[in-house]
C-alpha cells in the first residue's frame, strides 16, 4: 500500500467565501475519484485548518501500490479534476509519498 499525501496553498487573490467555495470544489472533486480510478483504496480532503497551519488544505489517499499512484497521475479523471478544481486556484503544492 502507498500513501499520497499533498498539501496546497490557495492563491492569494481570494475572498473568504471564495476559498470557501474553491476548496468544497476541491474536496468534491477529488473525493469522487473514489470507485473510478483503480487502485484507489482511501481518498479524503481535508479542508478546514488551526491558525496555526501554513497550508490551506490536504489530501490524504491510499493505494493499492506505486503502480496504482502512477496510474492515478494519469487517470483522465483526475486529470480533469487537477486541471479544473485545483491547478488554476492554487500557488504551491507538496507532496509525500511513502509504503505503509
Amino acid at each position: 500500500m502507498v500513501k499520497h499525501i499533498i498539501l496546497w496553498t490557495l492563491k492569494d487573490n481570494f475572498s473568504g467565501a471564495e476559498e470557501d467555495e474553491i476548496k468544497a470544489g476541491i474536496k468534491e472533486g477529488l473525493e469522487s475519484l473514489k470507485g473510478v480510478v483503480p487502485g484507489l483504496v482511501d481518498i479524503k480532503v481535508v479542508t478546514s485548518r488551526l491558525d496555526s497551519s501554513n497550508a490551506d488544505l490536504m489530501l490524504d489517499s491510499t493505494f493499492e501500490s506505486e503502480e496504482a499512484l502512477k496510474g492515478y497521475a494519469i487517470h483522465p479523471a483526475h486529470v480533469a479534476v487537477a486541471n479544473e478544481k485545483v491547478r488554476p486556484f492554487t500557488q504551491s503544492r507538496t507532496c509525500l509519498d511513502f509504503e505503509i
